[in-house]
């Protein structure tokens, strides 16, 4: 047994994050060694676009559930890499559709078979378990009471 084993539920978000980075990382070897300049962390915005075609800043974000900040960091970068073009709302001037360029695009159609793959992969580990319906059962007691409040009600505060 392992340190962060023999620790249990003291360390989960440690554990979840070490998970979590592990896989980010296995998966940019993966684009890496196929020649395909694409980063993990892009892939719920190219996700969402291949997904609707055009989105703004908010809508990502609140799809994502991330901050407005980070998303507009994003498309800032996937804009400099032009993947991406920002147009002009027809129902709002004031916000900025996004969209794939045409580079955009065309990478998306390279990393489509790397996402095939990649399901069929993790379907496989997660078949052998049920740490898919888990993780869902605890994002949702979590949105019900949040751990902070949790954790209080056993110290009485």
């Amino acid at each position: 047994m392992n340190f962060y084993q023999e620790l249990g539920p003291l360390v989960l978000g440690t554990r979840l994050k070490r998970l979590s980075d592990y896989f980010l990382s296995e998966i940019n070897k993966v684009y890496s060694d196929l020649e395909i300049p694409f980063e993990a962390s892009w892939f719920g915005v190219f996700y969402l676009l291949d997904k609707h075609g055009s989105l703004s800043i908010y809508e990502i974000a609140d799809t994502l559930d991330v901050s407005h900040s980070a998303i507009s960091q994003l498309i800032k970068t996937l804009q400099e890499k032009k993947l991406v073009i920002l147009t002009p709302s027809s129902d709002d001037g004031r916000r900025k559709d996004i969209e794939f360029s045409t580079i955009g695009k065309s990478l998306l159609e390279k990393i489509k078979p790397v996402w095939s793959a990649l399901s069929q992969t993790m379907n496989t580990f997660l078949e052998e378990s049920e740490v898919l319906q888990k993780l869902i059962k605890i994002e949702d007691r979590f949105g019900e009471i949040p751990l902070n409040e949790r954790i209080k009600s056993k110290l009485n505060v």
